[in-house]
């Protein structure tokens, strides 16, 4: 009759051993990498949008030149600094100025009446005009009169929160960073050669196009949320991903699977909450203002907006903050793969036997 050995002692040892060897290490780091991913997740985007409060909202103030002056002074000394003062001549400079996205909205002031004229364009984000116009209606309660807004830009029938522009470009560097992560486990999670980083930098390039077709399809003719400009969509589109992917191969090819976390970092973490999509620099707290318009997603959200509701304006800085994120991760990628390649023949001298 055979007998079981070893006991509970040993499954006891059996199950430590197992456990050990499920949990190791590297398990352990990188599900702290992803609580941390975690927490500054729920830290950017509650930190960003738990308490919008204006500040330096730019307006454009039409008044007679004999209260000009005192009345753009009384407004910019407003509590809290809510707005930001630019007085112009005419309404029709405050006009171009306004669709020229130099301002969020124009206030025209009546000398013979007590109804003044505010003009917005809430196709360049619903929630800036919204701030602008609360704040001056109660400017004017207080001095007995009164605003009646006018909308010269507003949103298509079915971008009616103004909101499609932010998700479109979401879904372009989301796309972008998970396909340069799929090739890198395609190849098993190792560091690229040369040679590989190129082939993943190529296969990005019709992955960007193909992803700016598909994007400029749903939101036109499928959705159509944010119609017209079409082939200048697919452009964008094309350099939002190109520009997503390229930074993902190079953290990926720096730093491994830490790049990924990396990348999340710093297009989902930190970019969604600051681009301006849903609430725009002059309603966010001081660090996520300075950083939106410096990362992909502000960057993207701002040119394909100012596109497709403005005829281009104010979207050059923008399409040169792109570029450069597509530049960089080319140039990082492909860097990270050389440096790893001279040193490669090196460590294999080193440890080759002595004859």
């Amino acid at each position: 009759m055979t007998g079981t050995t070893g006991g509970p002692a040993a499954v006891e040892g059996g199950a430590r051993e197992e456990l050990r060897d499920a949990i190791t290490l590297r398990a352990a780091l990188i599900m702290l990498g992803v609580l941390l991913l975690q927490l500054g997740f729920a830290l950017s985007y509650m930190g960003a949008f738990h308490a919008p409060r204006p500040h330096d909202v730019p307006i454009t103030l039409v008044a007679p030149p004999e209260m000009r002056g005192d009345l753009a002074a009384r407004l910019d000394a407003l509590p809290g600094d809510p707005l930001r003062v630019t007085a112009v001549a005419d309404a029709a400079e405050a006009r171009a100025r306004l669709l020229d996205r130099r301002t969020d909205a124009a206030l025209l002031v009546a000398p013979d009446a007590r109804l003044d004229t505010l003009l917005v364009a809430s196709a360049g984000g619903p929630s800036a005009t919204t701030a602008a116009t609360a704040v001056l209606q109660d400017v004017a309660r207080t001095q007995d009169r009164e605003i009646q807004v006018r909308d010269l830009r507003p949103p298509s029938a079915g971008d009616s929160r103004g909101l499609s522009s932010f998700y479109l470009v979401l879904s372009w560097t989301i796309g972008g960073y998970l396909a340069a992560s799929a090739l890198n486990m395609a190849a098993g999670s190792k560091r690229p050669t040369l040679h590989r980083t190129f082939v993943r930098l190529a296969a990005m390039i019709p992955y960007a196009f193909v992803s700016g077709i598909g994007g400029a399809v749903v939101v036109g003719p499928v959705l159509d949320c944010l119609p017209g400009a079409f082939w200048e969509l697919v452009g964008i589109g094309t350099l939002v991903v190109f520009a997503s992917g390229a930074v993902g191969v190079a953290l990926q090819s720096v730093a491994g699977t830490i790049g990924l976390g990396l990348t999340i970092l710093i297009f989902t973490v930190l970019g969604n909450p600051s681009s301006g999509g849903v609430y725009p620099a002059s309603l966010l707290p001081p660090f996520w203002a300075a950083i939106g318009q410096a990362l992909p997603p502000g960057a993207g959200t701002t040119v394909v907006r100012n596109t497709v509701y403005f005829d281009g304006h104010a979207t050059t800085g923008a399409l040169w903050i792109l570029g450069a994120w597509a530049f960089g991760g080319v140039v990082v990628a492909v860097l990270a793969a050389a440096l790893r390649a001279r040193r490669r023949p090196r460590a294999v001298a080193t440890t080759a036997p002595a004859r």
